[in-house]
């Protein structure tokens, strides 16, 4: 059951257009805003013109860093590290490349990181219950919003709760996330579409309802980290420089889907084309040349980094390579200025041409850093000693 409640929210926690402090809102629509983020051929002649055009032609050769291990830890594979080109041409135009012209993943700059190891798959029910058990965690979702972050609302509409995909009987317009979000009271990662789900059945599935603020505590408890969005990027590309996507140039290779994301249409009817309604199991879809798993679709997946559409700009500016870069010093999305959001890379089930295709290697996603949905979840990393 949804919990509506209307109540103003001070200027510093609303992250809606030109707002005051009078104006009112939701703990649903701030919730909403913040939790949210947001192809048949490869390059055929055309194509290829465009993105070489959109900026291709500023993507150099990976270079990998020669490196051997003694022991890689269990669960996780070696990225090398080394020198790559980072950020994504414009895909309008591209075939099934969506309509957003993806400008916060411009100007394309070159970037070095470390060699590290990365979680093979993103972290399960199963791994998030073994956290929760030992440590005894209460995840964002679960707890009761405080006077603190909503001073003006009664006691009585501070309620836990978190959002959820709720589609629409029939089309709607794409210009109105309202119609397909929700914000659900009971809704957490053990019930992630609401009090009447639970994860049952669900252990090897990817753990959502996580906000940035739950993904660290468990890394945290595991002896990881978050990687940094520059690894995150270097880990999906898997040495391929300038590729749309983690597996290459085309979307179904021998008509085949790679990932786990939205068919049919968007957002009412999901044709489940590629095998799975919602989330499905890790390791359903083939793995990368680092053997990393659903790095496009599936979930979107948290970085350390605080995300800011200007960042690569300013990177470019440098005309250099820039060195294990740990993301800006601040967040700003020009959209909602007053949200203090993190990145998100990769995607998820509800990725589409119709409407996002983050599910491109080098498009970016973000999200308010205390909130959470159920196409959000992660993955760790953890440094090479």
């Amino acid at each position: 059951m949804k919990t509506i409640v209307s109540l103003l929210i001070i200027l510093l926690l609303i992250s809606c257009h030109n707002q005051s402090q009078n104006t009112k809102a939701t703990i649903e629509q701030y919730k909403i805003e913040n939790a949210v983020s947001c192809t048949t051929n490869g390059l055929n002649k055309g194509d290829s013109t465009l993105y070489m055009n959109n900026g291709g032609k500023d993507f150099d050769s990976t270079i990998e860093n020669k490196i051997t291990v003694n022991k890689i830890p269990d669960g996780m594979k070696l990225i090398p590290g080394g020198t790559f080109s980072m950020g994504g041409v414009n895909p309008v135009g591209i075939s099934d490349g969506g309509q957003e012209p993806m400008n916060d993943a411009r100007h394309i700059h070159k970037v070095y990181v470390d060699a590290f190891f990365m979680d093979e798959t993103e972290v399960t029910n199963k791994q998030f219950a073994a956290f929760v058990k030992a440590t005894h965690y209460i995840t964002v979702a679960e707890r009761k919003p405080t006077k603190e972050e909503f001073p003006n609302v009664p006691e009585d509409a501070l309620v836990a709760g978190s959002v959820v995909f709720t589609p629409p009987a029939q089309q709607v317009s794409l210009k109105d996330y309202s119609q397909w979000w929700s914000y659900v009271t009971g809704a957490d990662w053990k019930h992630p579409e609401g009090p009447n789900s639970n994860i049952l059945g669900r252990e090897n599935y990817p753990v959502v309802q996580i906000s940035w603020e739950d993904a660290v505590a468990y890394a945290k408890w595991a002896g990881k980290r978050l990687p940094t969005e520059a690894e995150w990027e270097f880990a999906a590309r898997a040495g391929m420089a300038g590729n749309l996507y983690t597996w290459g140039n085309t979307l179904k290779p021998d008509g085949k889907y790679m990932a786990n994301i939205f068919e049919g249409n968007f957002p009412y009817n999901d044709n489940y084309d590629d095998g799975f309604a919602g989330t499905a199991p890790v390791k359903s879809y083939p793995a990368n040349r680092y053997g990393l798993y659903d790095l496009a679709g599936n979930v979107w997946e948290w970085c350390s980094d605080w995300y800011n559409a200007n960042y690569y700009s300013e990177l470019a500016k440098q005309n250099t390579v820039v060195k294990n870069p740990k993301g800006p010093s601040i967040s700003f999305d020009p959209n909602e200025p007053n949200a203090q959001k993190k990145v998100q890379r990769g995607g998820s089930f509800l990725c589409t041409d119709q409407y996002c295709t983050r599910y491109m290697v080098g498009t970016r996603g973000k999200g308010e850093w205390r909130s959470a949905a159920n196409h959000i979840g992660f993955r760790c990393v953890k440094d090479v000693k």
